[in-house]
């Protein structure tokens, strides 16, 4: 899909739908702040995120590869959850406190830092000339979108492990189709805009919707 921004009015679509982590803030030095922050505040609970990581990239894989999922009756944030907890022999609870205070509480200090400005600018004035706009995130968004100071700038967040989140991780096309949806958009007037071309790349193809990627 187009990737151009000389050759490519991104302001003609009636809406944009867009990625979370990497996209709205630099993923690279959060990660590298909060690892310091985990060395010296909760090494034991290393293990426990990184588990949870490498359970969505295994999802995320699986999904990729035409797998079925194992559990249609939970959503991708729950079965992270069992299946981490059962590799690290742990209570799904216990995790998924660590998971929320780690992943989705502590961070918001340094996402204020490295959000990234003129994206969420360009979000501004694109709802400023009527566009509508979702947050499709395969991460619980609501705390970050705080962190980030933007969940003014969305009409729609769509997001794993909140109540009408999708129903399988990207590069399915799920959580997109859900938000054009919400939006009351077709898919063919959508903008998908996302870091991953693995993943906001494959899932806007698969929904018939343009992409633009941000590096």
């Amino acid at each position: 899909m187009v990737r151009d921004p000389v050759a490519t009015d991104w302001f003609a679509f009636d809406a944009w739908l867009v990625d979370l982590d990497g996209t709205l803030y630099r993923q690279l030095p959060v990660r590298l702040a909060m690892a310091a922050e985990l060395v010296l505040l909760g090494p034991h609970r290393i293990r426990a995120i990184k588990a949870f990581r490498r359970e969505q990239e295994q999802l995320r894989s699986e999904i990729a590869s035409g797998a079925p999922s194992a559990d249609p009756s939970d959503s991708p944030y729950e079965q992270q959850l069992t299946r981490a907890a059962a590799a690290l022999n742990c209570s799904r609870d216990s995790l998924a406190k660590v998971v929320r205070e780690w992943m989705e509480c502590r961070p918001g200090k340094w996402l204020r830092l490295f959000r990234r400005r003129s994206l969420l600018a360009e979000v501004a004035e694109f709802r400023s000339r009527g566009g509508k706009t979702a947050l499709v995130s395969d991460y619980p968004a609501q705390a970050k979108l705080a962190g980030l100071r933007a969940a003014h700038l969305f009409d729609v967040v769509v997001a794993s492990g909140e109540v009408g989140g999708p129903s399988r991780l990207k590069p399915a096309p799920e959580g997109y189709l859900l938000a054009a949806e919400r939006l009351q958009v077709s898919p063919d007037r959508c903008l998908v805009i996302g870091d991953r071309e693995d993943a906001d790349g494959q899932a806007a193809r698969h929904a018939a919707m343009a992409f633009r990627q941000i590096l």
